[in-house]
């Protein structure tokens, strides 16, 4: 039994290392071409899926990376939600009410 679980969890493994090198943009992939990325998954299942996730894989951007505030300067603005939005409000109440 556990050793079918270990082959399911590898074959699930070596799907999500396929499917990300398929679906990832190929100017984002890193070191070789897609295509031999592609061909290195394929071939060697695990150890392939696990070159392709330390090295080829897109790095996601860091949230920590962008440029600190300056002290004193005011904070911008919340993101405002359409529910805030009273000539949104308006709107929506008019639509339907028929109003149209």
């Amino acid at each position: 039994m556990a050793g079918v679980l270990i082959g399911l969890a590898l074959l699930a493994f070596w799907l999500y290392s396929l499917f990300d090198v398929i679906t990832t943009p190929e100017e984002a992939v890193q070191n070789v071409p897609k295509a031999l990325w592609l061909l290195i998954v394929v071939l060697l299942p695990v150890v392939g899926g696990l070159f392709w996730l330390v090295r080829g894989r897109p790095h996601a951007p860091s949230a920590g990376r962008h440029a600190p505030r300056q002290p004193g300067l005011p904070l911008p603005p919340a993101p405002k939600g359409p529910d805030d939005d009273p000539e949104f409000l308006r709107e929506l109440d008019r639509r339907m009410r028929g109003d149209d």
